[in-house]
């Protein structure tokens, strides 16, 4: 049967796609912008009307598209969510949830790299909502920004998919395909891609991006995390040659650094000559740079983010952030006064592939306070998880400079961080250091 003929076969509308999702289904949501607006719709209001009961959703940081529909605290009794990746909707849901005397979200603690086995082999999720671009000539669609874990359940034996075609869905070369003989639904709509707007960098993100570009060879493999302060660092980058793209996510600065010819990702030893990526989230100008680019392309997360693979390459420069570090270079980059902010995400999987690398350079990177000023973010003991361990943290970047942990003991990683501070909180850092605490 020719494709063209089995997409007709399979088109429907969102209420009839949602239809087949019996109780009890634990579905994969594929990750922001690849969240599919109108099955979602469909699904709060097949929920709303008592339709559907006891449907785990499994996901990584769901936009406000996902908070204005199945994530309603008043169907969290029928729709639950089951995070791996907490954001401002979970925040916001929280709030709610608790105003009711109800539970928090559900975190579901995990490595990036992990997340499709787990939903393959530990869950069992059996059904995919995902955004796609439009068909192509070979009857495939690309998962376009959210390849992650989406392409992994789609390959599961008898999974549901459903997915929605929309035609600003950029379509991404790579490991990213799904053929129309696999859909079991197809849902039309044609509506902008969730954006995320350039966040302005503050005269400390400048400051630490210089820091950090300062760090970066020529040639080096960047893996940059999400935010106004990688940016700044992606814009400190302009003077550089030769440099290459291996990272979790694809952002509006990556892409300057591409188009500014500065990434040519000539001296990679896999994948040379392309950037690759495995979630992309950022501006219509990002998603535009995707489409069909032959320079970039994107793969599943369990293979971009694995620790293994990313030490493949030289000189891998992984950048991300953290809420909270102790004495001893523990992170929390995960919990703010007591509750899940975020989670671990690709930190850990990073910190340990970029470190792996022949000449790679782990950087964790924070403002030295939070609060406007009024908490440090170097503290004596962490007051959440511990996101990445002592063990892991190479190199800490604050506003006042850069220390690398490897090699010392705690009570020098203790001076160094501590010199590190904002010098308001020095003393009192010092004190506890000198007490053991």
């Amino acid at each position: 049967m020719a494709n063209a003929q089995v997409y007709r076969e399979k088109l429907c509308t969102a209420a009839e796609a949602v239809a087949t999702i019996p109780s009890g289904a634990r579905i994969a949501m594929a990750l922001a912008a690849g969240a599919p607006p109108a099955i979602m719709a469909a699904l709060a209001d097949r929920a709303r009307a008592a339709a559907v009961a006891d449907v785990r959703l499994y996901y990584l940081l769901s936009t406000a598209v996902a908070g204005q529909s199945i994530f309603d605290a008043a169907l969290t009794d029928r729709l639950i969510p089951m995070s791996f990746f907490h954001g401002a909707v979970e925040r916001a849901l929280d709030q709610g949830l608790h105003a009711r005397g109800m539970s928090s979200v559900e975190i579901v603690p995990a490595h990036f790299h992990q997340v499709p086995r787990l939903m393959c082999e530990q869950i069992g999720v059996d059904t995919l909502i995902a955004t796609v671009s439009p068909m192509d000539e070979d009857g495939t669609f690309s998962l376009g920004t959210s390849t992650d874990y989406a392409h992994a359940v789609s390959r599961l034996p008898g999974v549901r998919l459903l997915l929605e075609v929309n035609p600003q869905m950029p379509r991404v070369r790579g490991n990213c395909r799904i053929h129309v003989s696999q859909v079991t639904a197809l849902v039309e709509h044609d509506a902008p891609l969730i954006e995320l707007p350039p966040a302005a960098p503050t005269p400390t993100d400048d400051a630490i991006g210089a820091i950090i570009a300062g760090l970066v060879e020529d040639g080096a493999c960047l893996q940059m995390g999400i935010g106004a302060l990688p940016d700044a660092v992606c814009a400190a980058l302009q003077g550089h040659r030769n440099l290459g793209v291996h990272t979790e996510m694809m952002t509006n600065g990556l892409a300057r650094l591409i188009r500014a010819g500065v990434v040519d990702n000539s001296r990679k030893q896999i994948d040379t000559g392309k950037s690759v990526f495995t979630f992309a989230l950022g501006d219509r100008a990002l998603y535009d740079f995707l489409d069909d680019n032959p320079l970039i392309e994107a793969h599943p997360v369990n293979h971009v983010n694995d620790p293994c693979v990313i030490a493949r390459n030289d000189k891998v420069l992984s950048v991300n952030a953290t809420l909270q570090m102790d004495l001893h270079g523990a992170c929390n980059s995960e919990h703010v006064n007591g509750r899940q902010y975020s989670a671990s995400g690709g930190q850990l999987d990073f910190v340990r592939g970029a470190f792996a690398s022949r000449g790679g350079r782990s950087i964790i990177a924070c403002h030295s306070t939070a609060a406007k000023g009024t908490v440090s973010r170097i503290v004596p003991t962490l007051t959440g998880p511990v996101t990445t361990p002592r063990n892991d943290t190479h190199i800490v970047v604050t506003e006042y400079g850069w220390a690398d942990m490897k090699g010392k003991s705690v009570s020098e990683r203790a001076a160094a961080l501590i010199g590190l501070a904002h010098p308001d909180f020095r003393e009192d850092l010092s004190r506890a250091a000198h007490d053991g605490r």
